[in-house]
């Protein structure tokens, strides 16, 4: 049942306060095209409620000091699932971005019973945790799941996960079908966008590009707002950037692919030719290499990362974003990264480009599964209605919070 606009607006202002910190009354009238009037009755109610708060006051260049209003976090909270090959992880996450607690688990996607597996680990966590029990439990909004693959779209969540054994898997209706909580589903690295978007360095852009390096390599495209996901929720297949004509062959089945030759298994089959590895090493293995002073170590990643800043370089000439940033596990090794990313990806740009920040954010084990809560977390914020009809479930039980109906 659809939330009616005035519940859709108190979200809003929410989701609001969430994207971009404290703001005045003024400030979420013009960010919200609403009147002042409007803002200042919901605000008035949301103040009542306990779901937004004073936080502090702008100075002003005469007459009163504008207040700032906050989100409390407490107001609603959502689940995140990061599906890998070999484990979940697993994030509770309040409405301001706060992780409550987290949780990581042994997970074999290729076994027939995945989903069920998926299931069995997602649903005791549904319960509110130490922060909500009782009358003051924060609503649980619904369950986020990211996947390394493509995903058609959030709502029905149908994966082709290649890395993952999954073709065509009915992820989303499985998932909805054993739990009472609306579920979204998308392709991690587009999880990992919309967290930027939401709680990151993307709340202050509305072009802006994501780009991971680690077990793979790939892409989150922000365009006015809103992650572009293509015809079938496959844009931003970076890794499989077409760079050697006789290249190694890809996961993919084609060969030459980008993430062939700088993804993880590239580099540590690099580091086995040369010696400095046995089978089973890992990529923290080989940054410890390079850390010791490596110096074949370190040309591996130097030479991987002039190739990942050529093509980092054509997303950027192609897309012309306001700011590039670079996630993924591959980011612990960034110090020798970047001696070959850096000057590869300047003279590769075009010359209205050059200027063009790239931020290289730290990462945690978290991140991912933090991007999956994100998708349940920006749905009051979700103009494009890529979230579909699970999208509606989620603000019908927001809308529920700001109403006291549900614990």
């Amino acid at each position: 049942m659809p939330v009616p606009r005035g519940d859709l607006t108190r979200s809003a202002v929410l989701a609001a306060l969430g994207t971009s910190g404290p703001l005045s009354r003024t400030d979420i009238a013009r960010v919200l095209g609403v009147s002042p009037a409007t803002v200042t009755q919901i605000v008035k109610d949301l103040l009542a409620r306990g779901l937004v708060a004073e936080v502090e006051h702008r100075p002003s260049r005469g007459g009163r000091p504008a207040v700032l209003l906050g989100l409390v976090g407490s107001a609603g909270r959502a689940l995140g699932a990061k599906v890998a090959a070999d484990h979940v992880a697993v994030v509770d996450v309040r409405l301001d971005g706060q992780v409550r607690q987290s949780w990581e688990w042994p997970f074999d996607a290729m076994a027939a019973d995945a989903p069920d597996r998926l299931v069995d680990l997602l649903r005791p966590l549904l319960a509110a945790g130490p922060e909500g029990d009782g009358e003051n439990a924060a609503p649980l909004l619904g369950v986020g799941v990211c996947v390394p693959g493509a995903v058609d779209d959030q709502e029905t969540g149908a994966v082709d996960a290649p890395t993952l054994g999954w073709q065509r898997l009915a992820l989303g209706a499985r998932l909805r079908a054993a739990l009472p909580v609306p579920v979204l589903v998308e392709n991690d690295v587009n999880a990992l966008a919309v967290a930027e978007r939401l709680y990151g360095r993307g709340r202050h852009h509305r072009n802006f590009l994501v780009v991971t390096i680690g077990r793979g390599v790939g892409a989150g495209l922000v365009v006015d707002g809103s992650v572009y996901r293509g015809t079938n929720g496959g844009a931003g297949e970076f890794g499989h950037f077409p760079v050697r004509p006789d290249g190694p062959r890809c996961s993919c089945g084609n060969s030459g692919c980008l993430e062939a030759s700088v993804g993880q298994e590239a580099l540590l089959r690099a580091a086995q030719r040369a010696g400095l590895t046995k089978a089973g090493a890992t990529l923290a293995d080989l940054q410890h290499l390079a850390d010791s002073g490596s110096t074949t170590v370190r040309g591996i990643f130097s030479t991987a990362g002039g190739m990942f800043g050529r093509g980092v370089a054509g997303l950027i000439n192609v897309m012309d974003p306001e700011i590039v940033i670079v996630l993924g596990e591959g980011t612990r090794a960034w110090d020798h990264w970047r001696p070959g990313f850096e000057p590869s990806l300047r003279a590769h740009l075009m010359p209205s480009r050059r200027g063009v920040p790239v931020v290289v954010e730290s990462w945690d084990d978290t991140s991912w599964a933090l991007g999956a809560a994100a998708l349940v977390l920006a749905t009051p914020y979700d103009a494009a209605g890529a979230t579909g009809g699970q999208g509606e479930l989620v603000r019908a039980r927001l809308g529920g919070a700001l109403a006291g109906e549900l614990s």
